[in-house]
């Protein structure tokens, strides 16, 4: 197991059914690949340095988690499809294994 950093952003005006929905997607996700996850960090809505899809403000969550990296792939597919995630970046992070 490799130790990465998830850092997504949704928009602010979806509702807090949608936004629980979409993390326990994504949380499945890195479970049904049999990862574990350390640590999620809502940094809540932030001002976006350009505009991204009509949005100003993305509101952020770092995820903190252990995978295997042949399941991170499935991950990144999962996070493409999920309509109300609108971007997001996956990083391994070597300081942490």
């Amino acid at each position: 197991m490799k130790a990465y950093e998830l850092l997504f952003f949704i928009d602010p005006a979806i509702d807090d059914e949608s936004r629980l929905a979409t993390m326990k997607r994504i949380e499945n996700a890195i479970a049904a690949g049999e990862g574990t996850i350390d640590n999620v960090d809502n940094w809540g809505k932030r001002k976006l340095a350009f505009e991204v899809n009509g949005l100003t403000d993305g509101d952020y969550t770092l995820i903190d988690f252990h995978a295997d990296p042949a399941n991170i792939a499935e991950l990144d597919r999962v996070l493409r499809i999920l309509d109300a995630v609108q971007r997001h970046m996956i990083v391994k992070r070597e300081d942490r294994d």
